[in-house]
């Protein structure tokens, strides 16, 4: 059995992008919780398994399963039939791994403290910086179209939601943009956005 537990408008929407394009919504039990907002809106919902109150979590015959990079390794291993992976083990298998790793422990930091204004050498030196991010975008998507080349992937759906809720932080390259664009369009995406506007205005 498996439920997300999920908050319009947040990073769980990513993993709600990746259910539809895999088309497993029918296996999965989607519970909508409340959390603390930016603008001080929201709260913490006691219902809500996450030990810091966030989303998503994914709850996966009662273990609970945090952190986006860790969903999506989850689902498109339960699921392979759906192809947003390469197949376990293979040499492919191995970059999505680090795309999405790399992505938690670089990508989401480096743009959290651009948009904060923080700069320190500590910093530059553990994570670099916004320039560096996107030359790494930059040389996956001269080999592209996609992050792992041809081959539209989970990859995609997890890299470019930080410059689909905040288009400021997306790099000034035309590569780089065109690739957003291109995942933004996707139909699975737009349905859920389309979704959970629906729910926003009713």
């Amino acid at each position: 059995m498996l439920t997300l537990y999920h908050s319009p408008q947040s990073r769980s929407s990513t993993i709600l992008s990746l259910i539809e394009e895999m088309g497993i919504a029918d296996w999965i039990t989607l519970q909508e919780v409340t959390i603390p907002r930016m603008d001080g809106s929201g709260g913490r919902d006691p219902a809500n398994p996450h030990p810091e109150g966030k989303v998503p979590v994914l709850v996966q015959d009662g273990t609970v399963i945090t952190e986006r990079a860790a969903i999506i390794l989850t689902l498109t291993t339960m699921f392979p039939d759906a192809g947003l992976a390469p197949e376990i083990g293979s040499p492919d298998w191995g970059a999505f791994v680090a795309w999405l790793t790399w992505y938690q422990g670089v990508v989401e930091p480096v743009v959290i403290f651009q948009a904060a204004g923080i700069s320190h050498p500590w910093l530059t030196a553990t994570f670099r910086g916004p320039e560096e991010m996107a030359a790494r975008l930059r040389a996956a998507l001269e080999r592209g179209p996609w992050l792992l080349g041809g081959r539209f992937s989970a990859a995609d759906i997890l890299l470019h939601s930080p410059f689909a809720w905040f288009p400021e932080a997306t790099p000034d390259d035309p590569l780089i943009r065109d690739w957003v664009d291109r995942c933004k369009a996707r139909p699975a995406r737009l349905r859920v956005v389309e979704a959970e506007a629906a729910r926003r205005v009713a």
